[in-house]
């Protein structure tokens, strides 16, 4: 995928340092900036057959091909950047796509981990160190389509359709008249008609007239219910608005609309949400006509594209825009929302674990919540970008946008059947009041997979309730939270039925303190290791909210190891994890003067069974303890 939608996407992620230019590369530094790549990637090549290839050139002929999409040579210089210096996080993530896209899964992974290593707080390297396996678990998820190419398909781009009564509209590179784009050698984007034959084919496609189509890039498109308005994308030179660096323009993508009138559509017009220096594009229309989905890379948001929707007011202007939160949005980008007639959000991302590049993804939306967001799968995912996903869900005929293998052009349009609808239980859950049964108001539910990876949370209702859409047969766990209440994570079997109901009821958080100790869960720490896991942080969270509602109390945290290992190894752990133990507390708002961490190691053992311990008493030894020095509730002094 090179073309309009990553024009914009190269501008804002930047480049390396341009520390590393110089003469030898000024030429070839010169075309990459005017978005050149392809001419680019021949000039830094040519620096290589000259012996002067250093991790600056080898990144920038990576970059270059990387934007082209030419994924084989991507890899190869990417590889050799790392090998030569260059140890960027982003760098490292995108050889890992590259090697997806080539098909070395194993090798992604291992780029993927090492990604995770260097940039640990990258919503991108959470999810797949949650979900390392999930390549497989994507190839393994049920094919609900089947996915057709199409023979209006040229060697040009196509991408980007969308079907509006008996006429298919999309995007072509293929009006040879428009000057040609020096990124990929085609040329410049046009909003193209094709009218469906009673055989079920199209035609060869009618250029949408002067009105919609300019000499710069156009696309994509959207239609309110009626047919009566276009809402559509287009670069921003048009309006003369655009930023210059030397003798580079750099422009930004706005959005339009335009009005079906008896000769035509009318001359389109711009939104004030358009600005001069960030873009939006890919609108969608709600199935109402009331709301407007779109990506942008508006200031405020979590990566580089997000999405976004605002509502349609009745003159025809826009609301204000909202984003639609983390669920659906990453550091990554995405884009191309589409809105099916059965509130299933369907968008592109190359933020979401996925097979390739950009895959597609789907989430229930009713307005209020999004559920969690699931990859389609193949075969509408493939190695390669996909995007640009609709639906009819009267009709379970769509389409796709892809570069896979095999395809005529640089991207394609292929058709998409429904064949089984994808498979969901609602998962409906009531937190209560374990004491009293009354229902809890604003309680956190949080759903996990069996893998730890969070799939989405939300926050109980007025009656007590939440709800998540998850896969048939997909086990899950929930953990719930709530204010003076003890958390809880409970594991919930999968099921076929359409329906599942749950209960949770929290205890009051006074119960956990007992005598003169707040009394946890085990708290597990990884084999030699000091770092607070996931299980471990929810079990802490509990002492914080002890440690909240009685501001004045003081916590001695004390760990304790078994017996096996030497005392000195045995207490320097033990003292390394309640130091850890006791940071961890202090950084969710807790005085550090309240707080303090000690090693006990093999010293004070709760079953004093010397060298003949079972395993069960080796557990109970390795545990941790929350003593209160002072403070608290009368009753636990």
């Amino acid at each position: 995928m090179n073309n309009i939608h990553t024009y914009i996407t190269i501008l804002m992620m930047g480049g390396l340092s341009m520390s590393a230019q110089n003469n030898d590369t000024k030429k070839a530094d010169d075309l990459y900036a005017r978005f050149e790549y392809i001419e680019a990637a021949d000039a830094y090549g040519k620096l290589v057959e000259k012996g002067k290839g250093d991790a600056y050139v080898y990144s920038q002929l990576a970059e270059a091909n990387y934007n082209i999409y030419n994924t084989e040579q991507a890899e190869r210089w990417y590889a050799m950047a790392i090998e030569a210096g260059n140890q960027d996080p982003e760098t490292i993530y995108k050889y890992s796509q590259m090697l997806k896209a080539n098909g070395k899964y194993t090798e992604s992974n291992a780029q993927m981990a090492k990604f995770a290593s260097l940039a640990p707080g990258d919503e991108r390297a959470k999810a797949y160190q949650s979900t390392p396996d999930y390549i497989s678990e994507i190839k393994s998820t049920r094919k609900s389509f089947e996915v057709q190419d199409m023979d209006l398909n040229t060697k040009y781009s196509e991408f980007g359709a969308v079907q509006h009564g008996e006429d298919l509209y999309l995007v072509s590179a293929r009006n040879t008249k428009r000057k040609i784009y020096g990124w990929n050698g085609e040329p410049f984007l046009d909003v193209y008609r094709f009218a469906k034959a009673e055989d079920g084919t199209y035609s060869e496609g009618e250029l949408l007239g002067k009105e919609i189509n300019t000499k710069y890039h156009e696309g994509t498109v959207s239609f309110s219910p009626d047919g009566n308005i276009m809402y559509f994308s287009r670069e921003s030179f048009f309006e003369k608005v655009y930023e210059k660096e030397d003798r580079t323009k750099i422009s930004v993508i706005h959005l339009f609309r335009s009005n079906k009138t008896e000769s035509g559509w009318s001359q389109a017009e711009g939104f004030p949400i358009n600005s001069d220096s960030y873009s939006v594009k890919d609108p969608a229309l709600s199935p109402d006509g009331k709301t407007l989905y779109f990506a942008s890379n508006m200031p405020g948001g979590m990566g580089g594209f997000d999405l976004y929707r605002a509502v349609i007011e009745e003159d025809g202007t826009l609301g204000e825009p909202e984003n639609l939160g983390s669920t659906v949005n990453t550091e990554g980008h995405e884009v191309f929302p589409f809105m099916s007639s059965g509130g299933d959000l369907y968008f592109a991302s190359n933020g979401h674990l996925g097979l390739g590049g950009l895959d597609v993804f789907y989430t229930k939306y009713d307005g209020a919540a999004l559920a969690s967001v699931r990859n389609l799968g193949v075969p509408v995912n493939s190695s390669g970008d996909d995007f640009s996903f609709t639906i009819n869900d009267e009709t379970s005929m769509g389409f796709v946008s892809s570069n896979r293998a095999g395809g005529k052009g640089n991207d394609d349009v292929y058709q998409v059947r429904k064949v089984e609808e994808p498979c969901d239980t609602q998962l409906i859950v009531k937190i209560t009041d374990e004491k009293t049964g009354d229902v809890i108001v604003g309680a956190l539910a949080t759903l996990y997979g069996v893998n730890g990876a969070e799939m989405g949370s939300m926050t109980s209702d007025e009656e007590g309730m939440v709800s998540f859409s998850v896969l048939c047969e997909a086990d899950t766990e929930l953990g719930v939270t709530a204010t003076n209440y003890i958390g809880k994570r409970v594991s919930i079997e999968g099921s076929l039925e359409k329906e599942v109901r749950e209960s949770v009821q929290l205890a009051p958080i006074e119960d956990l303190i007992v005598a003169d100790q707040v009394v946890l869960n085990p708290i597990y720490f990884d084999f030699d290791k000091s770092n607070i896991t996931a299980q471990a942080a929810f079990e802490l969270d509990k002492l914080v909210q002890v440690m909240t509602k009685y501001p004045d109390m003081v916590i001695l945290a004390t760990s304790h190891t078994d017996s096996r290992g030497s005392d000195e190894y045995n207490m320097s752990l033990s003292d390394r994890r309640a130091k850890s133990t006791a940071q961890y507390v202090i950084s969710k708002g807790i005085d550090k003067s309240r707080i303090t961490g000690e090693g006990k190691g093999e010293t004070e053992p709760k079953v004093d069974c010397g060298g003949n311990c079972t395993e069960e008493q080796h557990q109970l030894n390795r545990r941790s303890e929350f003593i209160i020095v002072s403070g608290g509730p009368k009753t636990a002094n």
